[in-house]
């Protein structure tokens, strides 16, 4: 059987717009994270923040381990967007990075991680303290 080159046109229309919808339902949202962070080879971070997404707020919280050459603490306050997510709930999870930095007094500091959901957080703020490090880290972030 064969299909008129007009209606599969328009099948082929009509399932990329049904693809495109499903999407176009992930949103953004904006976040705000203070997170202190502490160690000697092995450290550690905790703090808390804020997702505003849809109109509401909601209280996060933030900790995580470092493992690797970790000398010192810090003090970062990060804002920025958390894109892909669908529901709140999407941001919670475990954001893992690799990285290395130095900070004495203030410095910036920007960051983009993913969690196992698809939620893709793009941060960036000030950093104060003495801490030098070259390590594997991981974040988990849940709501309140």
């Amino acid at each position: 059987m064969r299909i008129p080159s007009a209606i599969r046109t328009a099948l082929i229309a009509l399932v990329a717009c049904v693809g495109l919808s499903t999407a176009s339902l992930a949103d953004v949202g904006t976040v705000r994270l203070t997170i202190y962070k502490a160690g000697w080879i092995i450290g550690g971070s905790g703090g808390g923040g804020t997702l505003h997404f849809r109109g509401r707020t909601y209280p996060l919280s933030a900790g995580g381990i470092d493992y690797g050459l970790v000398f010192g603490g810090s003090k970062t306050e990060l804002h920025g967007t958390v894109r892909n997510i669908n529901r709140p709930s999407d941001v919670a999870g475990v954001y893992g990075a690799a990285g290395a930095g130095l900070a004495v007094g203030r410095g910036a500091r920007a960051i983009v991680l993913t969690n196992q959901k698809g939620a893709v957080l793009e941060l960036s703020g000030r950093q104060v303290g003495l801490l030098a490090n070259v390590d594997l880290s991981g974040l988990a972030i849940t709501l309140k």
